[in-house]
């Protein structure tokens, strides 16, 4: 069972210090603490600096001693997450967890996994190869989609409201949906198209 009591307690931690951290957590859902989603900014000098990246997280049962399942729900252009799933390889979020670790230590560690990939342990391996043999492509690509996946925040919200109610959406629901995914567009888009 989860320890709920340790959630609010790291849920707290996270969002004490997010201006300094640049790490935030919070319920996906109104009440619901074994769902949550994880903000993180992309490190300064890398190809994802400027970007803010939104972690899709699920907390199992056997939480604090089984580690949280993490995936990218902002599309990443790295050797070690999935480009397609958002799957991220990282050895504390499968054999290396500790119920020691907190979601802000996990998220620090995806952080950082941003700045040092490990190309020869990949998670998607065209990512990986272009990341070996032709890197000042890789570098582009994956400013490319820091800019066009992680940098949706820059919109207002009054346009990110118009762009969806431009697509058959209503206001209401609109405004809805970008209050529960942080203000993400694509989120949004996504959360609209499967209610």
């Amino acid at each position: 069972m989860v320890d709920f009591a340790r959630v609010q307690k790291e849920l707290q931690d996270c969002n004490k210090d997010f201006e300094v951290s640049g790490i935030k957590v919070s319920p996906k859902g109104d009440t619901n603490l074994t769902h949550l989603f994880g903000t993180i900014h992309g490190p300064v000098g890398t190809p994802y600096e400027g970007g803010t990246f939104k972690i899709d997280i699920t907390l199992p049962d056997g939480y604090p001693f089984e580690p949280p399942k993490m995936r990218f729900a902002t599309k990443v252009w790295h050797p070690n997450i999935s480009s397609q799933s958002g799957a991220i390889c990282l050895d504390i979020l499968k054999d290396q967890w500790s119920p020691a670790l907190t979601l802000k230590t996990a998220l620090l560690s995806v952080q950082a996994l941003l700045s040092a990939p490990e190309p020869d342990d990949p998670q998607d391996a065209v990512v990986a190869q272009q990341y070996l043999k032709d890197y000042q492509t890789f570098v582009g690509t994956a400013r490319y989609w820091t800019e066009a996946f992680a940098k949706t925040l820059s919109l207002g919200v009054e346009e990110k409201v118009q762009k969806l109610v431009e697509m058959g959406f209503g206001e209401a629901l609109v405004r809805s949906a970008l209050e529960s995914v942080g203000g993400d567009e694509n989120m949004a888009l996504e959360k609209l198209c499967s209610s």
